[in-house]
């Protein structure tokens, strides 16, 4: 197989933001032609969680998301945090949008929403045996109502393309073929 990898010969900031930061990169392909502006955006890693209570309910979120202007249900995730672990960051998550505590969180998958244009990676978690220890603790700008689905009502969510979050769709799929209920 050759070598597909490019050589990154430098890196130019144009934006540096809290939630996302604009690079363009000078790189050399293997055959050594040379892309003078490739624009990379930076983004910090996420985790997400298909979360399952201890009565066999999935919990997911609706909120609104400006970029796309549409109010999206999803499951539970978020930004990990500088120096966060991935499965910290998720329970962290799930008790903030939630309210709810899983001990059983298992990592199912790990992918990359565009890795074309963006460098960060999802964690995407399977937690279950969830158990209601507190109301929502959200963030500044975060607004989400917490619903209860049986697995079998996601899964018409799915088929009727009711989830709009690329990444959420594909750990919702894991989470069910690790489940067997696919």
């Amino acid at each position: 197989m050759s070598n597909l990898t490019w050589k990154t010969c430098s890196s130019t900031y144009i934006y540096k933001g809290p939630w996302a930061t604009l690079r363009s990169d000078k790189c050399e392909m293997p055959d050594g032609r040379i892309v003078d502006q490739y624009y990379v955006l930076e983004y910090p890693d996420w985790v997400n969680a298909v979360a399952i209570t201890e009565d066999n309910k999935v919990l997911m979120v609706r909120q609104y998301r400006h970029a796309a202007n549409i109010v999206s249900l999803e499951i539970p995730g978020g930004v990990i945090d500088e120096g966060e672990e991935p499965h910290e960051a998720m329970r962290r998550e799930l008790l903030e949008e939630t309210g709810y505590q899983f001990d059983d969180i298992e990592l199912i998958s790990t992918v990359y929403a565009n890795p074309s244009t963006a460098d960060n990676k999802t964690f995407c978690y399977l937690a279950k045996g969830g158990k209601k220890v507190q109301e929502q603790s959200l963030d500044e700008h975060e607004h989400l109502v917490v619903e209860e689905y049986t697995i079998e009502e996601v899964k018409q969510f799915l088929a009727d393309n009711k989830i709009a979050q690329a990444l959420h769709c594909t750990g919702l799929f894991y989470a069910l073929m690790k489940l067997g209920k696919l």
